[in-house]
Protein backbone atom coordinates (compact mmCIF):
# COMPACT_ATOMS: atom_id res chain seq x y z
CA UNK A 1 0.00 0.00 0.00
CA UNK A 2 1.10 3.63 -0.71
CA UNK A 3 1.76 6.09 1.86
CA UNK A 4 -1.00 7.99 0.29
CA UNK A 5 -3.16 4.97 0.38
CA UNK A 6 -2.66 5.12 4.13
CA UNK A 7 -3.18 8.51 4.98
CA UNK A 8 -6.54 8.17 3.03
CA UNK A 9 -7.62 5.50 4.86
CA UNK A 10 -7.07 7.08 8.29
CA UNK A 11 -8.76 9.75 7.57
CA UNK A 12 -12.20 7.96 6.80
CA UNK A 13 -11.66 6.05 9.84
CA UNK A 14 -11.45 9.57 11.73
CA UNK A 15 -14.07 10.91 9.65
CA UNK A 16 -16.37 7.67 10.50
CA UNK A 17 -15.75 7.42 14.40
CA UNK A 18 -16.82 11.12 14.73
CA UNK A 19 -19.01 12.51 12.08
CA UNK A 20 -19.63 15.57 13.78
CA UNK A 21 -15.95 16.81 14.03
CA UNK A 22 -14.28 19.70 12.22
CA UNK A 23 -11.66 18.88 9.81
CA UNK A 24 -8.56 21.84 9.04
CA UNK A 25 -4.94 21.98 9.72
CA UNK A 26 -3.04 22.65 12.58
CA UNK A 27 0.78 22.60 12.97
CA UNK A 28 0.89 21.63 8.80
CA UNK A 29 -1.05 18.31 9.47
CA UNK A 30 -4.69 17.23 9.19
CA UNK A 31 -6.40 18.38 12.89
CA UNK A 32 -9.68 17.30 13.99
CA UNK A 33 -11.82 19.55 17.12
CA UNK A 34 -15.21 18.32 18.09
CA UNK A 35 -17.07 20.65 20.86
CA UNK A 36 -14.17 23.42 20.40
CA UNK A 37 -11.79 20.77 21.78
CA UNK A 38 -8.82 19.64 19.95
CA UNK A 39 -9.85 15.74 19.09
CA UNK A 40 -6.83 14.19 16.98
CA UNK A 41 -3.89 15.06 14.35
CA UNK A 42 -2.48 12.74 12.16
CA UNK A 43 0.55 13.02 9.51
CA UNK A 44 2.76 11.29 7.11
CA UNK A 45 6.21 10.50 6.94
CA UNK A 46 8.99 8.63 4.95
CA UNK A 47 8.58 5.36 7.05
CA UNK A 48 5.28 5.75 9.42
CA UNK A 49 1.97 7.80 10.03
CA UNK A 50 2.18 9.86 13.14
CA UNK A 51 -0.74 9.92 15.05
CA UNK A 52 -1.40 12.67 18.15
CA UNK A 53 -4.51 11.81 20.08
CA UNK A 54 -3.72 14.20 23.13
CA UNK A 55 -2.63 12.46 26.43
CA UNK A 56 -5.62 10.95 27.36
CA UNK A 57 -6.09 9.50 24.30
CA UNK A 58 -2.22 8.08 24.64
CA UNK A 59 -2.69 6.98 28.27
CA UNK A 60 -6.45 5.39 27.90
CA UNK A 61 -5.39 3.10 25.06
CA UNK A 62 -1.29 2.70 26.77
CA UNK A 63 -1.69 -1.39 26.52
CA UNK A 64 -2.46 -1.92 22.96
CA UNK A 65 -0.20 1.05 21.67
CA UNK A 66 2.55 -0.31 23.87
CA UNK A 67 4.23 -2.23 20.54
CA UNK A 68 4.79 1.25 18.58
CA UNK A 69 7.13 3.49 19.10
CA UNK A 70 6.11 6.64 21.06
CA UNK A 71 7.23 10.17 21.85
CA UNK A 72 5.68 12.64 24.11
CA UNK A 73 1.82 12.81 22.66
CA UNK A 74 2.49 10.92 20.02
CA UNK A 75 2.84 7.30 18.64
CA UNK A 76 4.31 6.04 15.09
CA UNK A 77 2.20 3.56 13.09
CA UNK A 78 5.42 1.75 10.87
CA UNK A 79 4.13 2.00 7.19
CA UNK A 80 5.69 -1.43 6.67
CA UNK A 81 2.83 -3.11 8.61
CA UNK A 82 -0.69 -3.80 9.02
CA UNK A 83 -2.24 -0.23 10.17
CA UNK A 84 -4.22 -0.51 13.09
CA UNK A 85 -7.52 1.42 11.57
CA UNK A 86 -9.78 -0.44 14.36
CA UNK A 87 -7.74 0.86 17.18
CA UNK A 88 -7.46 4.41 15.88
CA UNK A 89 -11.24 4.33 15.72
CA UNK A 90 -11.61 3.89 18.89
CA UNK A 91 -8.90 6.15 20.21
CA UNK A 92 -10.93 8.86 18.25
CA UNK A 93 -14.65 7.45 19.73
CA UNK A 94 -12.81 8.05 23.31
CA UNK A 95 -11.72 11.53 22.42
CA UNK A 96 -14.83 12.25 20.98
CA UNK A 97 -16.86 10.85 24.29
CA UNK A 98 -13.96 13.06 26.12
CA UNK A 99 -14.73 16.04 24.58
CA UNK A 100 -18.20 15.74 24.95
CA UNK A 101 -18.41 15.16 28.49
CA UNK A 102 -15.92 18.11 28.85
CA UNK A 103 -18.64 20.32 27.19
CA UNK A 104 -21.23 19.00 29.57
CA UNK A 105 -19.35 20.07 32.46
CA UNK A 106 -17.75 23.26 31.43
CA UNK A 107 -21.50 24.45 30.72
CA UNK A 108 -23.41 23.71 34.11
Amino acid sequence: MTWNHWLNQVRSTIRQAAPEAEESISYGMPAYKLNGRRLVYFAGFKNHIGFYATPSGHSEFAKELSKYKQGKGSVQFPLDQPMPLELIAQIVEFRAFENLEKGKTKKK
